[in-house]
């Protein structure tokens, strides 16, 4: 292992992408602690720990894509939320838009223009959620109502200024992530959510360590075994998610070939290949999407109480207190969610690839399968099986912590983050490989 890490570092273009990847990475985390201007960190901190529950989860989940930016209420203290969602956004709308499908299509050309209307999407989305983020911490009582009131004069500017220098630092991580993505090592992108996720886990584990102790600083048993327990079931869950992230099902594909024998003659012949299909091609989406719609309620009973009391309202408070995060019916709802949101997601990817057609406009057909529809079918029918065995194991780690009893309103955030460390940690990795290989080394991973 130490002579491939040495191997790697002599290659003086992957020493200088892996050196400029953690240049960019350290001004991310400069920018980190930057505050916007006229909010009190202390009073922020105070009326976060005060206010438990759903909304507890929001802010849980903003600080996975801001690593502690939002506690901080930094200029990137919304992270990269915007982006990630305008992304999804753009993939569930490619299956049913046919100007999205056809660019889809066009190779290299086509994907810069999505990746750029996809920076578009991203602005509004941001200004939506840079207005939502402070008429919650208004309503909470971080922030007072005389600082922020988009639709008064006096604090019209200071609310446009807050709003502007958000949007700004969630579009300036964008930048960052892609400049890593084209000079640097992996996804710049997901680089930056991996490196939010790492800065947590020193004051998360000082956290337990300190609970864990008695009055005094005398060593508390029960604590300590309870820490053991944690870290068994976190290191159970990481081998899983690895074992899952890599499973995938092989579809044999036979290719027609054509070779030349002597000055004239042709043999035709077969070149066989397959179809990788993933076990878990959703990744850490469908945990998204289902911890989104169970905290709509949430989101819009905050917006709520900021206008008179209606029929609305009610139903909305009802709602938020029948799935509260304390309640059995929420996590039952939550793990049923994740696994149909599994389920769709895949579907929607496995529709953008054509698969089939491609298949049939190549002349390669799966052994015992027609090719056109009938290859459409037998790989929908693969894909429904292999999914069925991501969808129940995405419900479970969700749910994990709760069925050991360590559930807490942070819950579905820690799961995010351990699908996205293992993701992106194996992705970079793969990088490094194929770097290696193609530099005639024996590789990284071997």
């Amino acid at each position: 292992m130490w002579n491939r890490l040495r191997s790697m570092w002599t290659i003086s273009d992957l020493r200088n992408k892996i050196l400029f990847t953690i240049a960019m990475l350290l001004v991310f985390r400069v920018m980190a602690y930057v505050p916007v201007p006229g909010v009190d960190p202390a009073s922020l901190n105070k009326a976060l720990s005060t206010n438990g529950g759903s909304l507890n989860q929001v802010f849980g989940l903003l600080d996975v894509f801001s690593g502690g930016s939002f506690k901080n209420f930094s200029v990137v203290a919304m992270g990269l939320y915007p982006y990630i969602t305008a992304t999804i956004v753009i993939q569930l709308l490619q299956p049913i838009v046919p100007k999205l499908d056809a660019m889809a299509r066009e190779g290299e050309s086509g994907r810069n223009r999505i990746s750029q209307i996809t920076r578009y999407i991203t602005i509004p989305l941001a200004v939506l959620q840079a207005f939502g983020q402070m008429a919650i911490l208004v309503n909470i009582g971080a922030i007072s109502p005389d600082q922020f009131n988009l639709f008064n004069g006096p604090t019209f500017l200071p609310t446009l200024a807050t709003i502007i220098t958000l949007t700004a630092g969630t579009m300036f991580l964008v930048w960052l992530g892609e400049l890593i993505t084209e000079n640097g090592i992996g996804n710049g992108i997901s680089l930056i959510i991996f490196a939010n996720i790492m800065v947590t886990i020193p004051q998360t584990i000082g956290s337990s360590l300190v609970s864990s102790s008695g009055t005094g600083g005398t060593a508390n048993t029960g604590g300590l075994i309870f820490i053991l327990l944690v870290a068994a079931l976190v290191l159970a869950m990481i081998i899983s998610m690895v074992y899952v992230y890599l499973s995938q099902r092989r579809v044999p594909v036979q290719y027609p070939t054509k070779r030349r024998f002597g000055l004239s003659s042709m043999r035709s012949g077969q070149q066989t290949t397959y179809i990788p299909l993933q076990v878990n091609s959703a990744g850490m989406i469908p945990i998204i999407f289902a911890q989104s719609v169970l905290l709509l309620p949430t989101v819009i009973a905050s917006y709520l109480s900021f206008s008179s009391k209606g029929w609305l309202e009610n139903a909305v408070t009802w709602f938020r207190q029948e799935f509260d995060p304390s309640t059995t019916l929420y996590w039952v709802t939550f793990g049923v969610l994740v696994a149909l949101f599994t389920f769709f997601y895949a579907t929607v990817i496995f529709e953008q690839q054509n698969t089939a057609e491609n298949l049939q406009k190549q002349g390669a057909y799966i052994p015992g399968i027609r090719p056109g529809p009938p290859t459409d079918k037998y790989l929908r029918y693969v894909l429904s099986r292999i999914t069925f065995g991501g969808a129940l194991f995405l419900g479970i780690v969700a749910i994990a912590p709760v069925l050991f009893g360590t559930g807490k309103a942070s819950t579905i955030p820690q799961a995010a983050s351990l699908l996205i460390v293992v993701g992106v940690v194996l992705d970079t990795m793969k990088q490094l490989e194929a770097q290696m290989v193609m530099r005639n080394y024996s590789g990284f991973l071997n």
